[in-house]
């Protein structure tokens, strides 16, 4: 089987963008050495890459214009990479598809054999497959650095849902990459 292993860099205060989209300036300090063979590493582990809309948006943006070649351009081109869309109908990203089941299609693609699927960024949709029990693990690098305001990775919920520690990383820069897995109901 699969898993599920969302991904994504977050403020101490808990902002994963700043007050308007794609403000990802707070990720120049976490960056450095240690991310980025962290971030290479993705491209050995990966099966594939999911997206939702906005995401998609913007890595499709950044990927694909990129310059330089470097490990990581090369594994987000090359990866099989999956769209959650209801107004998306296809992509012209290479090995990119698009689902408005981003659940059932998830569901399916967790009980085949393989590696690791990645959600990367997509706070929507990682709010909707922790809702419908989908992800077993949320892998956050805290950066050490206070917005103030922005876009909160994790959005409101009328239920408490807890996570069992698997893995406390400090980086040589200061951030700290947390790994938890959901614990069940």
């Amino acid at each position: 089987m699969s898993k599920v292993i969302v991904w994504n860099l977050v403020t101490l205060d808990g902002f994963f963008e700043g007050t308007q989209k794609w403000d990802l300036a707070f990720h120049g300090d976490a960056w450095g050495e240690d991310l980025e063979r962290m971030s290479e590493a993705f491209g050995d582990r990966a099966r594939m890459l999911v997206f939702g809309r906005v995401t998609y948006e913007g890595m499709k943006a950044y990927w694909t214009t990129a310059e330089g070649e470097t490990v990581v351009k090369g594994f987000m081109n090359a990866l099989p990479k999956l769209v959650a869309s209801r107004t998306l109908r296809s992509s012209d990203w290479n090995n990119t598809q698009v689902t408005a089941d981003i659940v059932g299609e998830l569901r399916r693609l967790k009980q085949e054999p393989g590696m690791d699927i990645f959600v990367f960024g997509s706070a929507e949709l990682t709010d909707s497959l922790l809702r419908e029990g989908l992800v077993d693990e949320v892998m956050l690098g805290l950066v050490p650095t206070r917005l103030g305001q922005g876009t909160p990775f994790f959005k409101d919920s009328d239920a408490q849902q807890r996570f069992e520690l698997l893995e406390a990383r400090p980086l040589s820069n200061g951030t700290v990459i947390l790994r938890y897995a959901p614990r069940a109901a």
